[in-house]
């Protein structure tokens, strides 16, 4: 054997892997981590692609089951921990995410609807639900009508049909804060067999427990108190029945909802401090609430849990809290113009839409044109206040500067 042949002494044998190009050792490196890894935080799961171990895992594998993963659209350990958690939150035993709390109510519209049905809407619903009954639905052959938020179980029974097939209800109205009277309501529609469905963003799952009243389907814009951090967009939709999630679950596949991993994580990261986040924000919202109902320009304040708000009465019925969210309805005598300044003059407080962040935030609304076909008896301009995380008494320092300056 010529010395060319001769093995050296201090060299190891090469591997299969050693003996690839760069390329595919980059791709199939053989490393894998030990197991028994632990921490507080989930690890986060980026995949379109899941790799299965042989041809008969992947053909036995059902895509709706949790039991496995197919293909990261359909879940990875990080979306699935944040599903089961939600679910638990909302006291549901099924849970999907959307990108979007708007995605979320269309997933809901378009999994328990079709041609020839009719869907009823609150008149305070979230604008753009309304628009997509109005545009999308509409076209599809969907019809909706809308009910006032303060209506009776008996009004609300003279506007069912053959044809009604869901009814929507929203606890509170996100700008002119009604609160309904869900168990009469939920009642008449379970009385004609007639699904419900509710956004029970404000409520975030503690302040409100929608299935208990019993609700079909709970649907959140994570986006607001979940996240908390006013950085991502995330809805999810909870149901307790299992026939009713599959219906949910093979649209929400069909329509291709997916979202992002990091996004969960934050979410997940967020669900620790929520119950605190949630306190000290309706804590805060209830003190400024107070002080806002004494100042001479306001007309009204409308936040479920003061007396004389619409539906005070169900929201000490049926709930535990009352979240940051409220509106304030200023005095006839002040024009347009004269709120906008007020918006403006805020310093602490932002200009900007969603609530449950940190940071405060105010927008000005004209109710007559977002509801023109249903009641409303305030002439005032309303402005919406989401109280963050700031210290109340330099909220309201900031609401009393920039009152100064309508006159």
């Amino acid at each position: 054997m010529s010395s060319q042949q001769e093995p050296q002494l201090d060299q190891k044998p090469q591997s299969p892997s050693e003996m690839q190009h760069l390329s595919t050792r980059l791709q199939h490196h053989p490393y894998q981590p030990p197991a028994g890894f632990g921490a507080v935080e989930p690890g986060v799961h980026h995949a379109s692609t899941v790799i299965f171990p042989d041809v008969a895992t992947m053909r036995a594998r059902d895509w709706r089951s949790k039991a496995g993963y197919t293909y990261g659209l359909h879940g990875t350990p990080t979306t699935f921990i944040l599903e089961e958690r939600l679910a638990a939150l909302d006291g549901g035993r099924h849970c999907v995410l959307c990108p979007s709390g708007l995605s979320a109510i269309a997933l809901v519209d378009l999994a328990l609807l079709k041609q020839g049905d009719t869907v009823l809407l609150p008149g305070n619903v979230y604008g753009p639900s309304r628009e997509l009954a109005e545009r999308f639905l509409g076209a599809w052959g969907i019809q909706h009508q809308l009910y006032e938020a303060t209506c009776t179980p008996e009004e609300l029974a003279k506007l069912i049909t053959p044809q009604t097939r869901l009814l929507w209800l929203e606890a509170p109205g996100s700008v002119t804060m009604e609160m309904p009277d869900l168990r009469g309501l939920i009642a008449v529609a379970r009385q004609y067999g007639i699904l419900t469905a509710i956004d029970a963003t404000w409520a975030a799952g503690i302040a409100l427990q929608p299935f208990d009243l019993g609700v079909d389907v709970v649907m959140q814009a994570l986006t607001k108190y979940q996240s908390g951090g006013a950085d991502l967009l995330m809805g999810s939709v909870t149901t307790r029945d299992d026939a009713l999630h599959e219906r949910l679950l093979l649209t929400h596949m069909r329509l291709g909802l997916g979202v992002g991993a990091d996004d969960v994580a934050r979410v997940l990261r967020g669900l620790h401090t929520l119950p605190l986040r949630y306190a000290a924000h309706d804590a805060s919202a209830r003190r400024i609430a107070l002080w806002m109902q004494d100042q001479p320009q306001v007309a009204q304040v409308l936040h479920p849990a003061l007396p004389g708000s619409p539906g005070h009465a169900h929201w000490q019925r049926d709930c535990t809290a009352a979240a940051g969210l409220f509106s304030v309805v200023f005095d006839a005598r002040y024009t347009a113009a004269q709120v906008d300044a007020f918006v403006d003059a805020l310093q602490l407080f932002k200009i900007g839409y969603s609530w449950g962040g940190p940071v405060s935030l105010a927008v000005p609304y004209d109710v007559q044109l977002m509801r023109p076909s249903t009641h409303w008896s305030h002439a005032g301009g309303l402005v919406r206040l989401a109280i963050g995380l700031e210290d109340p008494q330099d909220l309201i320092d900031d609401l009393r500067q920039a009152m100064q300056q309508m006159f």
